[in-house]
């Protein structure tokens, strides 16, 4: 029984300090999972704030058996859809307005390890070009690629998640590397550097 399965057993039961810590662990990995999607911090921090609710009033229909990131990225991908179909305009391509925040960005943590300044700030540079190019690719790709490797779940998850096989989460994932390598190689990023996506 993994540990967030013995949580929500524990939030089951009525131990409101069980979801405080699940908050705790997953408020700021679902509010970068919809900024990297939606591209609005304020409508990121909300929709974080709703998945929660909804695991919280819905965790009676959690069956605990190790699949519980799957389950809450179902609940997250399905507010966001319902967020978005709420607005006139497809929010998912909105320009990128917000400042953006290193802590979340798992490509920036790359350059938290030992290397040079120079290495640093190129990997800094691809991941806000990486960021930025997602709000370019369709919909089924950018989540396939931010749920696997920002919210750093596995293919079957995403799967999942995404209500699909574990073939199609794949090929999503293959389209979405490529589409993404192309797209910086039209802007001079070289082959080095592209291999951080």
């Amino acid at each position: 029984m993994t540990e967030d399965d013995q949580l929500m057993i524990r939030i089951q039961s009525g131990d409101l300090r069980a979801f405080d810590e699940l908050v705790d662990k997953y408020q700021g990995p679902l509010i970068g999972f919809f900024f990297r999607n939606i591209r609005d911090s304020q409508l990121s921090e909300d929709l974080s704030q709703e998945t929660l609710l909804r695991v919280y009033n819905q965790s009676w229909d959690y069956i605990p058996q190790g699949r519980f990131r799957g389950w809450m990225y179902r609940v997250a991908r399905n507010l966001m859809i319902d967020s978005i179909r709420r607005q006139s305009h497809d929010a998912l391509v909105k320009a990128y307005t917000g400042k953006k925040t290193d802590e979340d960005d798992s490509l920036n943590r790359l350059a938290s390890e030992v290397v040079s300044p120079e290495e640093k700030a190129n990997i800094k540079e691809l991941a806000l070009i990486v960021d930025e190019l997602l709000g370019t690719i369709p919909e089924d790709q950018r989540l396939t690629f931010t749920l696997h490797h920002y919210s750093e779940l596995t293919l079957n998850e995403v799967a999942e998640v995404m209500e699909t096989n574990l073939a199609t989460a794949k090929s999503r994932l293959r389209l979405a590397r490529e589409k993404l390598r192309e797209k910086l190689k039209l802007m001079g990023v070289t082959g080095s550097q592209q291999n951080e996506v």
